[in-house]
């Protein structure tokens, strides 16, 4: 089988190229061939034998360049031109969409179909919705001037992007994402996309109330890397958090349970807007940002992490990651993450943004060690999808698109 993985990054930059990179490795290994199409950027480390690739989108050029940015964003010629080149070349039987939106553009589905009329022969179209773009232009459901929950766009209703300034509270900008959303929805061109893969159930409903996505949509966890030691490690004296510093990942209000919290020691690991924040909190360690078996240590000698996300996180690896290394998570119970732990089970949920709720549980939770140990115990046996195992899984869905094509 031929897949051609689009993204617009090539080059190590989130989820979305972890994703890709990984996913394009198993098919490889599995004997399909894979191509990648995206921008060019000096760090890109994968791509195509016709090296066909966009040019950045950069709006600090000219005078020109500026006034051309807002068309570019909505809709790519050169994106129609350049995929063309690879598809003609590469004649791949799946094409699997990741994040495009903006740099690459829908653009690129027209093209996808055009070169199928004219070789008399459908391709099979996948898209993994790495965030909620499609149904809320600022990606998140969350208005970021006023820390507010929403899902006013949902059902096609864009304008709501605009008049809230959704877009990095920006007039200009949240109205450009107001047409995109509009044009695309008006025009029904996600239609045109065979099968919508979604991280979470919670995902797959939130697409599901867009008549134009609603049908098309699987849900498909996503994929962890085997853990390599799974043997009970011995726990340390301190709560975990891990992640980025920021207001909707519930930072903020960690912070002040912490304060509130004096005899309970906190390690936070990860960097972001309100690192200055945690410097105030004096049983708060901030570690910064962690990697390989620095930050598998800290994960597995925690007593228990907390994740205090107050926006709709779709699949968030830490989570995952966290048990597989037998460590309790003390979560948020919203979007996504509830779907990946046993409430009760291998750890437990409170109610997102009631700091009330989250300092009582975190008490419980440091107060009483033998639970702890419980759940972590649990820990070890709960399972979710290798990358083998998904790849599979990804694999026969590309199957059954094709045949019915």
């Amino acid at each position: 089988m031929k897949i051609l993985m689009v993204n617009k990054f090539l080059y190590p930059n989130g989820g979305s190229e972890t994703y890709i990179f990984k996913l394009g490795e198993e098919f490889v290994r599995l004997g399909h061939k894979v191509e990648y199409f995206g921008m060019e950027h000096i760090g890109r480390i994968v791509g195509n034998r016709a090296e066909s690739y966009t040019g950045t989108l950069d709006f600090h050029t000219g005078k020109l360049e500026k006034l051309l940015y807002p068309f570019k964003i909505i809709y790519s010629t050169e994106a129609r031109h350049k995929i063309r080149k690879v598809l003609e070349d590469f004649m791949p039987d799946v094409v699997h969409l990741n994040n495009f939106n903006f740099q690459l553009t829908p653009s690129i589905i027209y093209e996808i179909r055009a070169y199928d009329k004219k070789r008399g022969k459908k391709t099979a179209l996948i898209y993994t919705a790495h965030d909620y773009q499609w149904i809320c232009p600022n990606h998140m459901f969350r208005i970021p001037a006023q820390g507010e929950l929403c899902m006013r766009c949902a059902e096609g209703k864009y304008l709501n992007c605009a008049k809230y300034r959704c877009i990095h509270n920006s007039r200009a900008k949240s109205i450009l994402g107001s047409v995109e959303g509009s044009i695309y929805y008006l025009l029904k061109t996600y239609q045109k996309i065979d099968k919508i893969i979604c991280p979470s159930e919670f995902m797959n409903r939130a697409l599901s109330r867009n008549r134009i996505l609603k049908g098309n949509t699987v849900t498909l966890h996503n994929f962890i890397d085997a853990v390599p030691d799974k043997s009970p490690a011995e726990k340390k004296d301190y709560v975990l958090y891990l992640g980025r510093y920021a207001e909707e990942k519930g930072v903020r209000t960690l912070a002040e349970v912490c304060r509130e919290l004096p005899d309970i020691p906190f390690l936070f690991a990860g960097s972001g807007p309100l690192k200055e924040e945690l410097a105030a909190c004096p049983n708060i360690s901030e570690k910064g940002f962690l990697s390989g078996g620095e930050l598998t240590q800290i994960i597995r000698e925690a007593r228990f992490m907390v994740f205090p996300s107050e926006w709709y996180e779709n699949c968030p690896f830490s989570v995952m990651e966290a048990q597989m290394y037998g460590t309790p998570v003390l979560a948020a119970d919203i979007g996504g993450t509830p779907e990946l732990l046993q409430n009760g089970v291998t750890g437990e949920l409170f109610a997102s943004g009631n700091k009330a709720d989250l300092k009582e549980k975190i008490r419980i939770l440091w107060e009483n060690k033998e639970l702890c140990q419980k759940y972590a115990k649990n820990c070890r046996n709960i399972t979710f999808d290798t990358l083998a195992e998904y790849a599979k899984k990804l694999i026969k869905i590309y199957g059954q698109e094709l045949k019915s094509c």
